[in-house]
């Protein structure tokens, strides 16, 4: 399975919630609102979840192999740090 396509649908400075995402794998399948989260050990992606009674949350959608998740995040991060450089450079041309 190829990562085909990442979007950055959603940037915030305010709060730990950086970014939402989706992200789609061989043209064929998506998964949206992936979060950018800014934890205590630096940022990591969310997967979508859905809340579940007491405060407890599941993921709707994972990876199962950590090597996935890995692929996933890289291709997230990479994503994120361009549009970020891009937003950097619009507001130094202003």
């Amino acid at each position: 399975m190829k990562i085909t396509d990442v979007r950055i649908r959603k940037i915030s400075d305010d709060g730990k919630m950086k970014a939402v995402v989706s992200i789609t794998f061989d043209d064929e399948f998506v998964v949206h609102d992936i979060k950018i989260i800014d934890g205590q050990n630096g940022l990591f992606i969310a997967m979508p979840s859905r809340k579940m009674g007491e405060g407890d949350f599941r993921d709707i959608a994972h990876p199962l192999l950590s090597e996935t998740r890995t692929k996933i995040k890289e291709a997230i991060f990479a994503e994120y740090e361009k549009v970020l450089a891009e937003q950097d450079t619009e507001e130094t041309a202003e």
